[in-house]
């Protein structure tokens, strides 16, 4: 009996490498992992990581014992509502902040984002002592991060301040206190880690339940009855919205001991059936009457037989234990009853540890050792089924934006696009289901968090109520507009390479607009582009000044003064734009462009202008990224209606451009478009898709699902969730992780009412 809370967490030493000493003669270290999204995937990519997982089961022989720890813990809920606590400023915004921080935290308590969820596997092995373990520990733990590697799996070791944080974590769960340790209490203040570790009390003098600290808890084991089990049973046991901590102990018999004992086990079977042959003739009746149990038993033993011979499979035992905790003996009971639901709907069974509580709690810690001798000899592919991969999370600290929460789970989303490696992005959906509203909420959430500036491409005029409240500048580029802004206008002082040579690349794009036609441009007409603009340009720099910055008329003059025809031809066809009734460019800038908020107008703009005001606005944007570049600050580009964008070569070619160069200089365009097919079918596609780490899709129609199928390796599964869904609801593509989300914004609130698009809802 233990005299002390130390001397009942039974390890010898803690190591700073991660390191446990178990007793005179064993080590382990612990491995985290994390999750992938297994559920979601197509039934191919299931079938290969379950084959994958398999081959990591069978790396481990007989000499190496594995825990695989699930651990669910309710965490202080003030961590989680400082993630998502917006502070006040001194300035005008401070009743959004509140207003955005309240339906915030009201979104957080409708998931368990308070349950931490981790993942562990601790390999044990035996040793003389801790020089000769460590080197082939290391090996385990580098392969085994390997094999996960295989997997998608990230997975990292933990180091000995590590464990003791986790293992404190377990023990502490009445105070949820974190742990601030170092290594110098222990080498500099007398104490050993099961000091930092140990809670104030343990009490065991219950059969079937424990209590550690103020925490009332119980340990049973999971008995496995099915003849059949699925890969859903662990994946619903961790879905309970309680303290749970699952652990699996599974150790490989050596194959020919394995292959010895069914062998041994076939033959006693054979004399039990022939005893009941011999009772039959004995009796007078059929000696092919035997019991069907024995029947039973005889043919499973030789297909297990075949199956270690001549397959790749291998027989491990296994002991499942559970351990849960509550602040109530009534809740702890309902939780475990809600377990044993679980398990009989997979024919199993949860039984309690009665009398072996202890034993229980410490073969719960991840340590190594399995103190419960209660096993199930079970093959590699029959312990494989415990998949230890349900679905991703996305919950990140730091400035990271809300997008809903994860259909699966009901966590919130919370990521950094920044954190991306490439944080381009794009809003997919039909009308109606929510894609400009995504888009407000995102520009509201960085806007209140960040310090990014936010430019916005609005041709349809309906972001002017968020722009106006956040107090940004609307410019309504139309030709009854007196709002101007000069497509020739460059900054001196931002810092670009070579401004002029930028600014002619953009002007022989504008005259491929105007002028091209099918056939484009020829050489000899980019060459007097060029020496058009840079002979602008070099008479402005004589005098550089703001009211002497060059326009699309000096362009048109020197086009003229060339005396070439076909100078001359450019400029018959620019005159519409200068001189004529489609002026609207041809003016200095008289708006405030450097505002935090940009947001141009371009729904008045005739189909002739469209495109033409869509590429200006861009290189305007492209002016604003670079300037902001050298001050480390980043530029939102949103853009809507994209597809109208890539209907024409030239803007397509510009914006395949802003794909590719935008993030090395800070910039993280968004392209919302509703036509996923008329976007899809531009040969520019592939690169703006390519380089799109971030896809927020929302509900799509069948064509354009079979289309993003195809283009994204969609699961039917996962179409399902863009498939006849609701506003706000979707799919979100995050690098390599694809969740489904719900985004139902409350719509009782001033913030909603301004970034929804409905007519009805729409307040004057």
């Amino acid at each position: 009996m233990s005299n002390t809370t130390q001397d009942t967490l039974t390890y010898k030493a803690m190591f700073p490498d991660g390191i446990c000493q178990i007793d005179n003669k064993k080590y382990s270290k612990t491995i985290r992992f994390y999750d992938i999204n297994y559920l979601l995937a197509q039934n191919e990519d299931k079938s290969l990581i379950f084959e994958n997982y398999c081959d990591f089961l069978n790396y481990f022989d007989s000499s190496i014992s594995v825990q695989l720890s699930f651990v669910n813990m309710r965490a202080n809920s003030d961590i989680f509502l400082e993630t998502i606590k917006i502070n006040q400023q001194y300035d005008d915004f401070n009743d959004i902040r509140k207003e955005y921080s309240q339906m915030l935290q009201n979104q957080l308590s409708k998931g368990n984002n308070g349950l931490i969820k981790t993942k562990y596997i601790t390999i044990s092995i035996e040793a003389d002592h801790y020089k000769k373990a460590k080197p082939r520990l290391e090996r385990i733990e580098t392969d085994v991060i390997n094999n996960f590697k295989v997997m998608g799996v990230k997975a990292y070791s933990l180091t000995g301040k590590e464990r003791v944080e986790l293992l404190h974590s377990i023990c502490h769960q009445d105070t949820k206190e974190r742990l601030d340790f170092n290594w110098d209490l222990i080498r500099n203040g007398g104490m050993s880690t099961k000091d930092v570790i140990a809670p104030t009390s343990f009490n065991f003098e219950k059969p079937k339940q424990l209590m550690v600290g103020k925490t009332i808890g119980a340990v049973s084991h999971l008995q496995i009855l099915a003849p059949e089990l699925t890969d859903r049973m662990l994946a619903d046991f961790l879905d309970i919205n309680n303290n749970i901590i699952v652990n699996f102990h599974i150790k490989s018999i050596d194959q020919t001991r394995a292959i010895k004992m069914i062998k041994r086990k076939i033959t006693d079977i054979d004399k039990m059936k022939i005893e009941e042959q011999k009772k039959a003739v004995r009796s007078g009746y059929d000696m092919d009457i035997i019991p069907s149990d024995l029947v039973t038993f005889n043919t499973e033993a030789k297909s297990l037989l075949e199956e270690l011979q001549s397959r790749n499979e291998r027989l491990f035992l296994v002991t499942v234990v559970i351990y849960n905790t509550a602040d109530s003996r009534q809740k702890l009971e309902n939780t475990i009853f809600q377990l044993n639901g679980i398990a009989q709907k997979y024919n199993c069974a949860i039984r309690r540890l009665d009398y072996q509580q202890e034993s229980g709690f410490l073969t719960s810690l991840p340590l190594g050792e399995n103190f419960i001798e209660i096993n199930r000899a079970l093959t590699t592919s029959s312990t494989a089924i415990f998949v230890p991969f349900t679905t991703q999370e996305l919950f990140m600290e730091g400035q990271s934006l809300y997008y809903g929460l994860n259909a699966l789970s009901n966590n919130m989303i919370m990521v950094d696009r920044k954190k991306l490696k490439n944080p381009n992005g794009l809003i997919l959906g039909t009308p109606g289901s929510g894609k400009s509203f995504s888009a407000k909420r995102e520009i509201t959430n960085a806007f209140l968090i960040t310090n990014d500036d936010i430019m916005i491409c609005d041709p349809e005029a309906e972001y002017y109520p968020l722009v106006k409240k956040l107090q940004g500048q609307v410019i309504k580029i139309a030709p009854s507009s007196k709002d101007y802004i000069n497509p020739l206008e460059i900054d001196l002082y931002n810092g670009e390479e070579n401004p002029i040579r930028d600014k002619s690349d953009f002007i022989i794009s504008l005259c491929e607009q105007i002028v091209g036609g099918r056939h484009g441009l020829d050489g000899e007409e980019v060459s007097i582009i060029d020496r058009c603009v840079r002979n602008i340009y070099e008479k402005f720099m004589e005098d550089p000044k703001k009211d002497k910055m060059p326009i699309l008329e000096d362009f048109y003059n020197m086009l003229l003064e060339q005396n070439n025809e076909k100078a001359t031809g450019i400029a018959t066809r620019f005159e519409i734009y200068v001189l004529g009734s489609m002026n609207v460019f041809n003016h200095r800038t008289n708006v405030d462009i450097t505002n935090r908020i940009v947001c141009f107008d371009i729904k008045e703009l005739g189909s002739t202008l469209k495109m033409l005001g869509m590429l200006i606005v861009q290189e305007t944007v492209w002016g604003r990224v670079a300037a902001n570049r050298n001050s480390g600050k980043a530029t939102r580009y949103y853009i809507d209606e994209f597809h109208l964008l890539l209907k024409d070569e030239a803007t397509s070619r510009y914006s395949v451009e802003i794909w590719k160069r935008f993030r090395k200089w800070g910039g993280i365009p968004t392209g919302i478009t509703q036509n996923v097919q008329d976007f899809l079918s531009s040969r520019e596609v592939s690169n703006i898709v390519g380089n799109s780490d971030f896809i927020y899709m929302l509900n799509q129609n069948a064509e354009d699902r079979a289309v993003l199928a195809k283009q994204l390796s969609i699961s039917k599964h996962q179409l399902s969730y863009v498939t006849n869904s609701n506003e706000g609801e979707g799919l979100l593509f995050y690098g390599n992780v694809i969740i489904p989300f719900l985004d139902k914004f409350p719509k009782e609130t001033m913030l909603y009412s301004i970034m929804t698009t409905k007519p009805e809802e729409i307040v004057n």
